[in-house]
């Protein structure tokens, strides 16, 4: 048995199927649900250093910051009110995941697009009107729900239409487009920041409403999953959507197996109490543990604030704008070698290696900011070729966490669920993710104030940490059927204690091929 478990090279089933143009397009649409959480992420970093936004509605912040040019740069952003603005967001988004987990199991994972679409709009047009700090708070829910929604939804809907094959690379069309947000955000900023009468500001936050409409007007457009409809008793159209999808009439073995899941999971009365169970041990686990590891790469503090981060270091407004646009162009070209190479290298590679790269690189950022700021921020005239340095090294760490934890924080958990506790399990995904992007947003900028440069050695710890757990628990997932995911647990070294061949007595609970036994890996 190999030390970090996993299935053997022509293990398990393959089901016949193409990639064809429909389902290419199909995915493109739905992962476009990941541009209103990435222009979300890029805009509020930027949003927050425009002098007109933070004069009109964060006096105290823009006072501080003007009062003295040459006082302790750490601690300059920190205000719980500016924070609440940035992460109430995220706050409201666990909340409505929960919610959108019985709307995606109930309903079909694209009517959950749309509320999530409708929700986003709603929350777009408050914040680009504001006139007050409750306005924009108001706004920030919205769109916190609209994101819960679809952060819910849409890598379920992207693992259930893919070919087995080319998973991987198709779930990563979400973040793809997550980063094609941030990097829309980052641009729109540094382009609105320059408009005369300082009213930049409500166009950044306005703009939040076209991705809004592009997920809302898609979703209407999308055929639901054949998951999903079989789930709903629709199995004779199910049939031949799959046709359709697949690009070829023999689907029985996949139907089959298909239903058979189906008809397991409606002996599930109640998903979430069955999570507890033992055998749901090694996927309860995934679903906690990656988004928290996920949020404590410190890839959020990055992007949230690079432009605050870069203002800090020493770049003037304009500058430290432009090297937020330089940190979205690298997020997007990183992610695309993620979608070559996922499922051609496998999951664990690229979460290995992105975490090497990210520990040098944060060690590397907080040597250089601790050798000019020191313990009392004060940096004096910063060199040019020091803020090259600081940009560059900031630039490799997002590249390695954009071919690994990015995409791979929601593909791998969205992948190993099976059907019966698919919808709960993706919930708890969303909500812990969201819930520690809440708890770094909330406490960032207080802990760079406190901390100071050693911000960026508290999260090079957690890299430690999770590429560990990457190591000895995290089994390769490449390669094999969402419904044939279950011999990935059962062979590995540590979870096999958990997964035994009597839970799963017909080849997998959530699916049987016609009373065959279970398939030995």
């Amino acid at each position: 048995m190999p030390a970090v478990g996993g299935l053997g090279p022509g293990s398990g089933k393959e089901y016949p199927g193409n990639l064809t143009p429909f389902v290419t397009v199909t995915c493109i649409v739905a992962a476009m649900g990941g541009l209103i959480f990435g222009y979300d992420i890029g805009i509020s970093g930027g949003v927050t250093t425009m002098t007109p936004f933070l004069r009109k509605f964060f006096r105290k912040v823009w006072e501080k910051k003007e009062a003295d040019k040459s006082s302790n740069q750490y601690c300059q952003y920190d205000s719980q009110t500016l924070t609440m603005f940035t992460s109430s967001l995220y706050l409201a988004a666990l909340l409505s995941s929960l919610v959108a987990s019985i709307v995606t199991r109930k309903f079909g994972r694209k009517l959950s697009m749309l509320v999530g679409g409708l929700l986003f709009f709603a929350g777009a047009l408050i914040n680009g009107f504001a006139k007050a700090v409750w306005m924009l708070i108001v706004g920030r829910m919205l769109l916190g729900f609209g994101i819960g929604f679809a952060n819910q939804s849409v890598p379920l809907y992207l693992s259930e239409m893919a070919p087995y094959r080319y998973r991987g690379a198709l779930n990563i069309g979400f973040q793809l487009s997550i980063t094609v947000g941030i990097l829309i955000a980052n641009v729109l900023n540094y382009f609105f920041a320059k408009i005369k009468g300082g009213w930049g500001w409500r166009l950044s936050l306005g703009g939040a409403m076209v991705p809004a409409l592009i997920i809302t007007v898609g979703s209407l457009g999308l055929p639901d999953t054949p998951n999903s409809m079989i789930e709903r008793g629709q199995t004779e159209e199910a049939r031949e959507k799959l046709k359709k999808i697949r690009g070829v009439d023999d689907v029985d073995e996949e139907f089959r197996d298909l239903v058979a899941a189906s008809d397991a999971s409606k002996l599930v009365e109640h998903p979430w109490r069955n999570l507890l169970q033992r055998k749901y041990r090694p996927h309860l686990t995934m679903a906690i543990l990656i988004p928290f590891f996920q949020q404590l790469t410190g890839i959020n503090v990055i992007m949230f604030y690079a432009p605050v981060l870069f203002n800090t270091i020493g770049f003037g407004d304009d500058a430290s704008l432009m090297s937020a646009v330089i940190t979205g162009v690298v997020n997007v070209g990183a992610t695309l070698v993620s979608i070559y190479g996922v499922d051609k290298w496998g999951r664990r590679f690229l979460f290995l290696e992105g975490g090497v790269q990210m520990l040098i690189c944060q060690a590397v950022v907080a040597a250089c900011i601790g050798a000019k700021f020191g313990i009392n921020g004060n940096p004096g005239d910063l060199p040019k070729w020091y803020a090259i340095v600081v940009v560059l090294f900031i630039c490799i760490y997002v590249a390695g966490f954009a071919w690994s934890w990015g995409p791979l924080g929601w593909l791998v958990p969205s992948e190993i669920f099976p059907l019966e506790i698919r919808s709960a399990a993706q919930s708890i995904n969303v909500s812990v993710n969201m819930l520690f992007t809440f708890v770094v947003a909330q406490v960032f900028l207080t802990m760079l104030c406190h901390l100071k440069f050693g911000l960026f050695l508290f999260f090079a710890f957690f890299v430690v940490l999770m590429s560990i757990f990457v190591y000895y628990f995290l089994p390769e997932t490449k390669g094999i059927p969402i419904e044939e995911m279950h011999q990935v647990w059962k062979s590995h070294w540590y979870w096999s204690r958990f997964v035994k061949d009597f839970d799963y007595p017909n080849g997998g609970m959530e699916m049987s091929k016609g009373g065959q036994g279970p398939k030995n890996v």
